[in-house]
């Protein structure tokens, strides 16, 4: 994949850029992939340094925390761009596409194990969404935007909500199971409080008759 793939998904995807050199030139969620193109391939030659010199650079100059040690696949796209963080271990498939503000973290400080998520292909990852740990996010799945996700999400669903939830999947929102005269907590408290009051009550009774 060449860069100029990278810039056709900005004007696909994009509806604000006018031409291929406007959306070159002024996009920095494209300026922050062929940054971490850039660095991803330092990266995997062990030029570590050099590689997150670029990842800082770029963090700088797009707002976008990129680790080169991320592997992204074709037709990725960025909206915006400021405030998303990718992590070192994260992977991400073709056509992904992920707004500003979105997390791609990780849950653990272990080097020895993938510590971020794993977004399949045409996934959509809405604003401020944050997605944590070695979870897999199934294809053709969207995360609404401020969603926190903490779970495996299964392919062609919608996630929204802290914690994330399936609201719908293959189109469909899911069958929830049946809960019937389960105890209400509340009720049950109150209960026990009118039934200790009316205790106390009738003590109190018993010991007035006495000291009449």
């Amino acid at each position: 994949m060449s860069w100029k793939d990278d810039v056709r998904t900005v004007l696909e995807r994009d509806p604000a850029p006018k031409s291929f050199s406007e959306a070159l030139m002024f996009s920095p969620g494209l300026h922050a992939i062929l940054i971490h193109r850039v660095s991803h391939k330092l990266y995997l030659k062990g030029e570590y340094k050099l590689a997150r010199l670029l990842n800082y650079w770029g963090r700088v100059l797009t707002g976008a925390d990129v680790h080169p040690g991320a592997t992204i696949g074709k037709g990725f796209f960025i909206d915006h761009a400021t405030g998303v963080v990718i992590g070192e271990t994260t992977i991400i498939g073709d056509n992904v596409s992920v707004f500003q503000g979105v997390t791609l973290g990780g849950v653990s400080t272990s080097k020895e194990e993938k510590r971020h998520p794993t977004l399949m292909n045409n996934v959509i990852v809405g604003a401020h969404a944050t997605v944590l740990g070695d979870i897999v996010i199934g294809e053709n799945s969207k995360i609404g935007a401020g969603s926190v996700v903490v779970k495996d999400v299964p392919p062609n669903s919608t996630v929204v909500g802290i914690p994330g939830k399936v609201v719908r999947k293959n189109g469909e929102k899911p069958v929830q199971p049946r809960v019937e005269n389960l105890p209400d907590p509340m009720v049950t408290v109150l209960n026990d409080i009118c039934t200790s009051i009316e205790r106390l009550e009738h003590r109190i009774d018993a010991i007035e008759k006495k000291l009449r």
